[in-house]
């Protein structure tokens, strides 16, 4: 004997789609930039705790899996240092400016690897980041700058080491020394202007990222920090303030000692090199980065 069930239907209103006009519910619009448009700095504050976690982020990846963690920050500047007192200093007998060539020798080396490794960092970070760049929202400047900011741990660890050997050598700091953070902050921006046209460029031509290498070698010998600057000709000073990073590590050396080799005219010249690199810089990255979502 067969058994029929019957089931009862129970209409089920539609439920009204949610329009733009429905009263209550928040709509954002997000739509593209048009032209040369600004920094926008009230968004870039909103997205702080972004840009908190990226730089914290890149921080743990560096050394995630690693034997000796954060030796590494100490092993590079230290190694190159010797390196470079061996056949710069005793060797070539290149002049210091009457510091002890170690001393010498490290400190053009700390700015100088904080400003090589967040260029590194920072101009292939889009291309690194593309997942998080294709499908969420947020100020693409967030990504460079959290590449950048990493690199002050490895820098505030060396530093260390080098007031612990200024002690060492009976180097005392004058009160130039309150000037390192202005000088910290040169190298940071440096590295900023110079990664954001980079890393903008990088996203349309993937080639950008093989020559970062072969310029990173290059500029560090165009850069006073085997040698001083008072051996470039006063003929060519001019010339070589062009280079930002000639400004920043005599920067960096006179707040330090309280003497530079180099003449204020090639701080100043630099500095204005760098301020013309990051406006530029932001400019260009700001303009172009409304197509990083389609092309990388």
């Amino acid at each position: 004997m067969s058994q029929v069930q019957e089931r009862a239907t129970v209409p089920v209103a539609p439920v009204p789609p949610v329009s733009p006009t429905t009263p209550g519910v928040p709509q954002t619009v997000i739509r593209a930039s048009r032209g040369w448009v600004g920094l926008n700095l009230g968004e870039m504050w909103a997205y702080r705790e972004l840009l908190y976690f990226l730089t914290w982020r890149d921080i743990k990846v560096r050394y995630k899996q690693t034997a000796l963690g954060a030796a590494w920050a100490l092993l590079q500047p230290i190694a190159t240092m010797l390196v470079f007192s061996i056949f710069f200093g005793r060797l070539a007998k290149l002049p210091s400016d009457g510091v002890p060539y170690p001393l010498f020798a490290l400190s053009g080396l700390l700015p100088w690897q904080l400003f090589s490794y967040a260029l590194t960092q920072s101009s292939n970070s889009i291309v690194a980041n593309k997942n998080l760049v294709s499908k969420v929202y947020f100020p693409r400047l967030i990504v460079p700058l959290a590449a950048v900011l990493s690199g002050l741990v490895d820098f505030a660890i060396a530093f260390a080491v080098l007031l612990v050997m200024m002690f060492y050598y009976g180097v005392r700091p004058g009160p130039a020394i309150f000037a390192i953070p202005l000088a910290i902050l040169l190298a940071v921006v440096t590295a900023l202007a110079i990664g954001l046209w980079l890393s903008a460029l990088n996203v349309r031509y993937r080639d950008v990222q093989y020559t970062i290498p072969f310029l990173t070698q290059f500029w560090m010998f165009v850069t006073p920090i085997a040698y001083p600057a008072s051996l470039v000709p006063p003929a060519f000073l001019v010339i070589y303030g062009l280079n930002p990073m000639a400004g920043v590590v005599e920067c960096f050396r006179w707040a330090l000692f309280g003497k530079s080799s180099g003449s204020a005219s090639l701080i100043g010249l630099s500095t204005f090199v760098v301020i013309v690199a990051f406006v530029g810089g932001m400019a260009y990255f700001r303009r172009v980065e409304r197509t990083f979502a389609d092309l990388v």
